[in-house]
């Protein structure tokens, strides 16, 4: 059977700075009509760093959608869909956390929340990590934590951790350190 939906109309609602709004008409497969709406989003990247005591070095920030803070991996949106995501994994880790590192394991892609936006992020695993100032952005206020790999897995297990980009990466990054692959 196939499953695709093809495009008939496609309206944008919103041009923001970050994301675009879209509402299309489509043909479902069945032949009926249907609408999507979406958000358009350049993607982004995220590093778990690890230092050589597999620690992981993380971000708290408050976010606002909801309403308190939470511990996440750097993370960043890509200042271009063209953008090399190894780049902007290099500038984010550095701009949050002023690491610079020797080695960038790629950990694959994540479709965030694939009902509703086309975002995918680029996750990358870093070691040999050297540490100096920070740079965020002006309207970015976050605060460094050091939690080992080990007790964040059980954090993300508990349900402790619910940042889907945190959550996928940091489980990976452990299989792989248990497979003696980083």
């Amino acid at each position: 059977m196939n499953l695709e939906e093809k495009q008939v109309n496609s309206t944008q609602l919103y041009n923001g700075r970050i994301i675009k709004l879209y509402n299309d008409e489509i043909t479902l497969p069945d032949g009926n009509g249907a609408y999507r709406e979406y958000v358009r989003h350049p993607g982004g990247v995220c590093v778990v760093p690890l230092t050589d005591k597999n620690e992981v070095m993380l971000v708290r920030q408050y976010r606002y959608v909801y309403g308190q803070e939470i511990i996440e991996i750097p993370a960043g949106k890509r200042d271009s869909s063209e953008e090399d995501t190894l780049e902007g994994a290099k500038r984010e880790l550095k701009e949050e956390l002023g690491i610079t590192a020797e080695k960038f394991i790629f950990l694959g892609e994540l479709y965030p929340t694939p009902g509703y936006t086309d975002e995918v992020l680029y996750m990358y695993a870093a070691r040999g990590l050297s540490f100096g100032s920070t740079c965020p952005d002006e309207d970015e206020f976050i605060e460094p934590e050091k939690i080992h790999i080990n007790t964040l897995t059980d954090m993300i297990m508990k349900g402790e951790i619910k940042d889907a980009k945190t959550v996928a990466a940091v489980l990976k990054t452990k299989i792989l350190l248990e497979q003696n692959k980083l």
